[in-house]
């Protein structure tokens, strides 16, 4: 993780209302270059409703979302898995390629480029020996690690992820993780919603902490400090 690097995303004042009533109001931060930030929060704090936001898919209320030299299209984004038909019928290695749709602009196909960046990803995650499998046939740790090239191959410099460990054992969550450190390591800065709140697994540099009308956004550190007392 990188310390003071350039501002990739500001968040100034930021509201989000359902029905007139506020998810989160009056939310700022910063996020920068080698960041890796932990979303945390209870149900309902608004965790994945800020990520929608961020992407676009639904509007604020109030309040700016500033990228700096980077556009929406490609931000690297991993839904939930329970959001993901386990059954679509698709290879790995068609899934990963649909990453990099936003780079193709109107060309009616891949390219060179686009294979040089499925391989790369698909070697990050030491799966390329999974490329004619069907999604369906996959285990749970193996469909994330597929999820996670698929949004490396949207992007180089920002992932967002939703809940990524969620339904994985033990083994499979630390194989996630250690991913996502060696990646953040290369210069990707991540922006991860977690429920896992043990401080051993809050293994970003920065914690986004929401509730209600309140938030923290610091230090790791600082927050395990505050909130679990060691």
């Amino acid at each position: 993780m990188k310390d003071g690097g350039e501002p990739i995303l500001t968040v100034k004042k930021l509201q989000v209302s359902y029905d007139k009533v506020n998810v989160f109001s009056n939310l700022s931060f910063e996020v920068r270059e080698g960041d890796f930030i932990c979303i945390v929060g209870q149900n309902g704090a608004g965790k994945s409703t800020l990520i929608k936001t961020l992407l676009g898919s639904i509007k604020q209320s109030k309040g700016e979302i500033i990228f700096h030299n980077l556009k929406r299209k490609f931000i690297g984004y991993m839904p939930q898995e329970s959001k993901v038909d386990k059954n679509f019928p698709a290879s790995v290695s068609e899934i990963v390629y649909s990453g990099t749709l936003n780079r193709i602009g109107v060309r009616p196909f891949y390219g060179r480029e686009e294979e040089k960046v499925v391989s790369e990803c698909l070697k990050e995650l030491k799966i390329s020996d999974l490329t004619k499998r069907h999604f369906a046939d996959l285990s749970g740790g193996q469909r994330q690690k597929v999820l996670l090239a698929r949004a490396l191959a949207a992007t180089s410099k920002l992932l967002i992820l939703d809940e990524p460990s969620n339904n994985l054992d033990f083994k499979s969550k630390m194989e996630l993780y250690d991913n996502l450190l060696k990646l953040n390591k290369k210069g990707i800065t991540i922006l991860m919603v977690t429920h896992d709140l043990d401080h051993k697994n809050l293994i970003g540099n920065k914690i986004l902490a929401l509730s209600g009308k309140e938030y923290f956004f610091g230090e790791t550190c600082e927050y395990v400090e505050r909130i679990h007392n060691v």
